[in-house]
């Protein structure tokens, strides 16, 4: 019981120094395991499936390994820990300003913005493109950021929050279906899409029943999601997008345009294409979904250690 509680402290705990300070500005522990994993794929790396295997298995063991030597510090160790993994400020405050950047005509300074957010090419974007690679980003985000690491948190502490953002960020890093990492990368891509299942669909619940908070009908939210969600590429992406794009009555999807070419996307939600207003209502519409996502897991947490 006493550890379920400390957890729960944890995450309420970590998930305000989060809204408080942001992301640390130097010294983050996440860039310097980007580092480290890039180091390590000079050794590991062969276009072949099993080499990413064992480079996976080695980092994310590792990481989460350390986490159940850290896990031992209680609470503190939890609120660092969850600190250290979510980014849901720094996430509304890159929206925010993207969208004061484009209320303002400022087309190359929000340009500049989107690869804080994306990996989009923001040369290709006029404002509204700019505005719904943005919240598309924002809607996926939600959950990857902070529902999806505050989940693996709950149900495993400080190694499942370890553990989770390595597989985040190796999937960031290498889950691509390029030249080099189309075998190498497709462990990480593969465990990404296992671990994110659930706090995907909990950031989708939470959007439906959210959507009044930034103007929008649960009933729309949810039909986008059931009628939508499963013709996205991504089994998560799919449903975030979609009950956010139900949630604020827009239309997401169509073409993509990325540094390596154009993909066609399939179309999320029946409204008009998103503008800079919208983007906006998607911020609060994420600080809403990542408010009440502590409130629940942490509060689920402290319910079941109270029933024993």
């Amino acid at each position: 019981m006493r550890r379920a509680t400390s957890r729960a402290a944890g995450l309420v705990l970590g998930f305000g120094l989060d809204r408080v300070f942001g992301d640390p500005r130097r010294w983050h522990p996440v860039a310097g395991f980007g580092s480290a994993a890039l180091a390590l794929e000079s050794v590991t790396y062969a276009d072949r499936r099993v080499a990413g295997v064992v480079h996976e298995a080695v980092l994310v063991g590792a990481v989460t390994g350390a986490g159940m030597v850290l896990g031992r510090g209680g609470v503190v160790a939890t609120a660092l820990a969850t600190w250290t993994v979510l980014g849901g400020r720094s996430l509304a405050r890159t929206g925010r300003e993207m969208a004061g950047q484009l209320e303002s005509g400022d087309i190359a300074g929000a340009r500049a913005l989107l690869p804080s957010l994306c990996g989009r090419d923001p040369e290709a974007l006029d404002a509204d493109g700019l505005a719904r690679a943005a919240l598309e980003s924002i809607a996926e985000n939600t959950s990857d950021a902070t529902v999806a690491p505050l989940f693996w948190g709950a149900v495993a502490g400080v190694p499942g929050l370890l553990g989770y953002r390595a597989i985040n960020t190796l999937d960031a890093m290498i889950g691509y279906r390029n030249d080099r990492y189309h075998r190498f990368g497709w462990a990480a891509a593969r465990t990404d899409d296992l671990a994110n299942l659930a706090p995907a669909r909990l950031t989708g619940l939470l959007t439906v029943l959210l959507a009044p908070s930034a103007g929008g009908r649960p009933s729309r939210s949810w039909n986008a999601w059931r009628r939508d969600a499963a013709k996205h590429p991504s089994p998560n992406a799919g449903v975030v997008e979609a009950s956010m794009a139900g949630a604020l009555g827009i239309r997401l999807g169509g073409t993509t345009q990325y540094r390596h070419g154009a993909e066609e996307r399939p179309t999320l939600g029946d409204g008009p294409v998103p503008t800079v207003p919208d983007l906006r209502r998607a911020v609060r519409m994420s600080e809403a979904v990542q408010l009440a996502a502590v409130a629940v897991l942490a509060g689920g947490v402290a319910a079941v250690a109270l029933r024993r």
